[in-house]
């Protein structure tokens, strides 16, 4: 039996917002069949929110999501998330050209006249909120988004922006986007990402929790880490670029506690060790939406059976334990 969907909905977007939120990083137009068939699949289980970026594939994310909005007439249903401003390899580009020009290309690519939720991908603290705040309000006054936010943004510097937009009569950021997990990264897994994740991560929870700030939250399952794929005895066979991430990123000592928590617990619950990391997420006091890649609808029903586990708080603190490790 399929778990429900639940939803969430935020401010500037009428739309419900599945709490499970479909990943496309991997989608390619060399596999846009499959593609389809995957987006068919999770929108008929209630998946109604989509997330992609400007920079994934070059453009093929987007693409492939705008062609199947498009053929089977579902834009209306569907949120879509896109991202901006993803540095290249020469420097930074949170400049009010890039998220203009970034903007312009997913419209074409999503086939589309509106983003629901447009994120910027990094931040540049160089750059003075102000401009960021006014280049996304000329958009949300053109019609082409309908709420902006930051992606590895801080806290500190959302505060800084929504004050900036306050003063000025202008929509400061709806959302964020930050890693958060069970397990807490050793190191970012890519340059200028951020989490919330652990102890570090505490007084941004709190923030977020304090405003009700919606967090599309990634890497919720810290890239496979609660498979069971990884043990401390395994970490110099992996040779595919995502697990060598999650080798680097996640598989600590402190890490494995908490793994070895999760699968006690799972084997009580008859659930699995992945159901519990991602339950620990939706069990926060917190506005989440989880970002999960699904490769497979089986996959997708697998992970939303972890939607409506509730945890408790001597569980969730019991998870946590080995935090100090």
């Amino acid at each position: 039996m399929i778990t429900e969907m639940l939803y969430g909905r935020i401010p500037g977007n009428p739309k419900p917002i599945s709490r499970l939120v479909q990943g496309t990083a991997f989608v390619n137009t060399s596999h846009t069949a499959d593609a389809m068939s995957l987006f068919d699949a999770v929108l008929a289980m209630g998946c109604t929110a989509f997330d992609t970026a400007h920079a994934y594939g070059g453009g093929q994310s987007e693409r492939v999501l705008g062609e199947w909005m498009h053929t089977r007439g579902v834009r209306e249903q569907v949120f879509i998330l896109s991202k901006c401003g993803h540095p290249n390899q020469d420097r930074p580009r949170v400049t009010p050209f890039d998220i203009t020009t970034d903007l312009h290309d997913s419209l074409a690519r999503l086939r589309t006249d509106t983003i629901d939720l447009y994120l910027l991908h990094r931040d540049d603290p160089a750059v003075p909120v102000g401009v960021i705040v006014e280049t996304f309000n000329e958009h949300l006054q053109a019609g082409k988004i309908r709420a902006y936010g930051g992606s590895n943004w801080s806290a500190a510097r959302i505060q800084e922006a929504n004050a900036y937009a306050a003063a000025h009569g202008l929509v400061g950021f709806t959302a964020s986007s930050p890693q958060f997990s069970l397990a807490v990264p050793a190191k970012p897994p890519w340059p200028d990402c951020l989490s919330i994740s652990g102890t570090p991560g505490q007084a941004d929870r709190a923030w977020y929790a304090a405003q009700s700030m919606p967090l599309f939250t990634w890497s919720s399952v810290a890239a496979g880490f609660f498979s069971g794929r990884f043990t401390p005895d395994n970490l110099d066979t992996f040779t595919y670029w995502l697990d060598q991430v999650c080798v680097e990123t996640y598989c600590t000592p402190a890490n494995f506690g908490r793994l070895q928590r999760t699968s006690q617990l799972a084997a009580e619950r008859d659930l699995t060790s992945m159901h519990i990391a991602l339950a620990y997420v939706f069990n926060q006091p917190l506005d989440v939406y989880a970002l999960v890649g699904s490769r497979s609808a089986e996959e997708f029903a697998d992970n939303l059976r972890a939607i409506t586990c509730q945890l408790t708080r001597n569980e969730i603190a019991w998870l946590e334990m080995s935090d100090q490790a």
